[in-house]
């Protein structure tokens, strides 16, 4: 079969470290408001075997299907928002908004409403936001030294010899080295780990017409700002030009089917996708999408186990997630940056978009990528009003 020819180990590697950030990142947001929610341990184990599955099987679909690697996942804007917001909300009434956040997602995906937006921003501005969203990650890379010195520059230094020797598997290399750097300084705390599957709990729907209003439709806002639009951005950045419609009726029906176990939403990614889109996935952008495959399976693995997956996941320490994911996105981030600049005529739009995605506003509710966006295309919008068209210029000479 094509599948396995096309199957490599950076993109095993590449899939493996997406399903790592996702589970010692955003996944912390869902347990803190189950917890300010006051949701029990079946429930919470519930949320994460939902949005694990569901990111998993969408995954290896769309992949499958378009042959390019679409790394979905849960909301991370939509979690942040359910911290403040579902605490006080009747779980059923929550579960209600979820289906209709779905629903109208699944409604902008099929009308090709995001897709005509996307394609009025100029490849500047949305290379900016792109750049914009990875050098956090980055920068961590190098803020991560003063803390742990030892594990931080042993990663950092093995990467950079890797790079010359075999740039290809330089990040596998340096993943094998920092844990074996934890491991050895005693950093690795494999204690609490417990083995045992999880079983989803059915919650039944309510809909309540203030908390549709309240909930739902700020959580399908946040979700396409936050997650689609950027995530449609890494892809175009990556050489992937391919539409939004599909994917988001795709991840939108799915997420209304698991919106009564506890998924809140279940959307294109943007950083983790980035790991999976670039180089170090594969040379070949048409093998990267066996990469969005094995991300796919990971989560449902990491879905069907839950409770032992996440215990695992906080074994690890912050130091070596965060190196690693920002040695990781080094080139990802290199294609978004150098994409600015490609597009010459609208060079300091894009700057704009890269700067007010890198500060980390959070402004009314919505996301720094949002809001790089925004501005970047304001700048485009006011630079390019009624500039002269130099070919008409010369016609009238």
């Amino acid at each position: 079969m094509p599948f396995f020819k096309d199957c490599s180990g950076t993109a095993a590697v590449a899939a493996v470290l997406a399903v790592v950030v996702s589970f010692t990142g955003s996944a912390v947001l869902i347990f803190q408001a189950a917890h300010l929610a006051g949701l029990s341990e079946a429930v919470t184990s519930s949320w994460i075997w939902a949005v694990s599955i569901g990111s998993g099987i969408t995954g290896i679909f769309l992949s499958w299907k378009m042959k390019i690697p679409v790394i979905t996942a849960w909301s991370t804007p939509g979690a942040a928002l359910l911290i403040a917001m579902l605490p006080g909300v009747p779980l059923g009434e929550a579960i209600g908004a979820y289906i209709a956040s779905a629903l109208i997602i699944t409604v902008i995906g099929l009308t090709g409403t995001l897709d005509a937006i996307m394609r009025r921003i100029p490849a500047a501005v949305s290379s900016g936001m792109f750049a914009g969203i990875l050098f956090s990650f980055g920068a961590r890379v190098f803020s991560s030294v003063r803390p742990d010195p030892v594990l931080a520059l042993g990663m950092i230094g093995c990467f950079i010899v890797f790079r010359r020797v075999s740039p290809r598997y330089s990040v596998a290399v340096v993943m094998a080295v920092g844990m074996g750097i934890a491991a050895a300084g005693g950093m690795m705390h494999f204690e609490s780990l417990a083995f045992a599957p999880t079983a989803p709990v059915f919650i039944t729907p309510q809909f309540s017409w203030a908390t549709v209003v309240g909930l739902g439709i700020p959580l399908a806002l946040v979700t396409i700002t936050g997650q689609y639009i950027s995530g449609m951005a890494v892809l175009h950045a990556s050489g992937y030009r391919v539409q939004s419609n599909g994917i988001m009726a795709v991840t939108g029906i799915c997420s209304a089917l698991l919106a009564p176990f506890g998924a809140h939403a279940i959307n294109l990614s943007s950083l983790t996708a980035a790991i999976c889109t670039g180089t170090e996935a594969h040379k070949d952008p048409s093998r990267r999408y066996v990469a969005g495959v094995f991300c796919g399976g990971l989560y449902i693995v990491a879905g069907v186990l839950g409770s032992t997956i996440i215990s695992l996941f906080s074994a690890l320490p912050q130091t070596f997630v965060a190196v690693l994911a920002g040695l990781a996105l080094i080139s990802a981030f290199t294609t978004g940056f150098m994409g600015i600049f490609k597009d010459s005529d609208n060079i300091e739009a894009g700057i704009f978009a890269f700067l007010a995605t890198a500060s980390g506003m959070d402004f009314l509710g919505l996301g720094s990528p949002f809001w790089g966006l925004l501005f970047g295309g304001l700048m485009f919008a006011v630079l390019a009003w009624r500039k002269p068209c130099p070919q008409c210029s010369q016609k009238k000479a």
